[in-house]
């Protein structure tokens, strides 16, 4: 494919964590453009999956439900945050995330790879993770949407249900769940 080139970017907005600017590009015919884009610092998502049941060999799944603005409903969705604290490893915002939003400690992280959630608008990037060797440890939600959110037990299985029903439609979860399922599968 032909270079595109960024020309430059003008700040239009500078919030908290993302900011939004317009940008001018050149296509490789030459031709000159605008696009708006939120620049962010990514995220982070973690599933945490318990040791196999001794009798079943299923896994539990720990997901939150919780409110989103965005959409003004709940969504059940892995533990997740953004990368808002500067030069921290992901592993250790993953590791953050899981003790804030579920009280749960993990002896290993599995990287479950990446994706960029919204390609048109952001340059975001989401890592994923499975948690393993889950202990408790204490929670320390923050805002509203946390302090109100419920800590949702499912099986592996019941959760790749609910990814192919549609009762988890969180990009970062469907994605996690799928992609932890297929790591767990017997080869």
């Amino acid at each position: 494919m032909s270079e595109f080139r960024r020309l430059g970017e003008r700040l239009v907005y500078q919030g908290y964590i993302w900011r939004v600017v317009n940008a001018d590009f050149e296509s490789p015919t030459g031709e000159r453009f605008e696009r708006d884009i939120v620049r962010s610092p990514g995220a982070v998502a973690v599933l945490p999956i318990g040791e196999p049941d001794p009798e079943s060999g299923e896994r539990t799944v720990v997901l939150v439900e919780q409110f989103r603005a965005a959409y003004e409903r709940a969504i059940v969705e892995a533990p997740a945050g953004m990368r808002d604290v500067a030069d921290e490893p992901i592993e250790v915002t993953a590791a953050r995330e899981l003790a804030e939003e579920v009280g749960l400690a993990a002896a290993r992280l599995e990287p479950l790879g990446s994706f960029l959630p919204s390609v048109g608008m952001t340059d975001s990037v989401t890592h994923l993770f499975a948690a393993f060797g889950l202990s408790e440890v204490g929670q320390d939600v923050h805002g509203p949407e946390e302090q109100h959110m419920a800590v949702v037990r499912v099986t592996l299985t019941e959760a790749v249900a609910m990814v192919l029903d549609g009762r988890i439609d969180d990009a970062k979860t469907v994605i996690a769940i799928l992609r932890a399922e297929r790591l767990l599968r017997p080869a």
